[in-house]
């Protein structure tokens, strides 16, 4: 059964991490949520689980985002169980830092076909398929601003998707869409955590004027913001959320 009365947010690579905070933030803003996931099903089915215990509406989709295929049938099972989408947030992306010289070919194309493939794939889809009025929100990197050692192929994949959102936000012109980057500092993730020693971590959270790491929920504050009817002269954006580290 459609539910066309509500709000409907798709956000890729939501499984965990920012994106499962974003889908969290997005429930309670009264969104139907749809919950992207590549591999970890488990992940997904229990957040949904978690949404749906407390009243909200909200359901898993399997997709990898680097293949168009995948992509067309998220949107196609996101269209049948919801409806059409208002607002799209492409969360999903991998990050290995490595020396540009120690980085393979097939990592390369990794990087570049999750990270920004994957953006490309559901621009595309959204450019067509994306209710009017609706909302696009890219999620980029404050790493492009320091230019880290290690960092050069995934700073590379976020230059593309902040290319995207500025073109993207023109060639809607007409269809009242906005589309925006949010560029988040170190957060405090599983995945930033990883590997990293805890005086790595204290550097990290030191390197900000406000002297923490952000938190997934920083992230998903702001594109609760950028997703509502409030942020509708914004558009063609890159909003630094670092705490003013860059």
């Amino acid at each position: 059964m459609s539910i066309s009365h509500q709000n409907i947010a798709l956000i890729t690579g939501a499984s965990r991490g920012i994106g499962a905070s974003i889908a969290r933030r997005l429930a309670d803003d009264g969104f139907a949520v749809a919950i992207n996931y590549s591999s970890n099903s488990q992940a997904a089915d229990k957040l949904v689980e978690e949404l749906t215990s407390k009243g909200q509406t909200a359901f898993s989709v399997q997709a990898n985002v680097a293949h168009s295929a995948d992509v067309n049938a998220m949107f196609n099972q996101v269209e049948s169980r919801l409806g059409h989408i208002d607002v799209l947030i492409n969360n999903a992306g991998i990050l290995k830092t490595l020396p540009l010289t120690e980085t393979s070919d097939e990592l390369y194309e990794r990087y570049f076909a999750i990270n920004t493939q994957g953006v490309f794939n559901t621009l595309r889809e959204a450019g067509t398929r994306l209710n009017n009025g609706g909302r696009i929100i890219n999620l980029s990197s404050t790493t492009l601003a320091l230019n880290m050692a290690g960092y050069a192929i995934y700073n590379g994949t976020k230059a593309a998707v902040e290319a995207f959102t500025k073109v993207f936000s023109k060639e809607l012109r007409g269809r009242q869409i906005t589309v925006n980057a949010v560029a988040p500092g170190p957060i405090a993730t599983d995945l930033f955590l990883a590997g990293k020693t805890q005086e790595m971590i204290q550097n990290f959270a030191q390197m900000p004027p406000l002297e923490r790491l952000g938190q997934p929920n920083d992230i998903a504050q702001i594109v609760s913001f950028l997703a509502s009817q409030d942020s509708g002269w914004i558009n063609g954006q890159i909003l630094r959320a670092n705490g003013g580290l860059a």
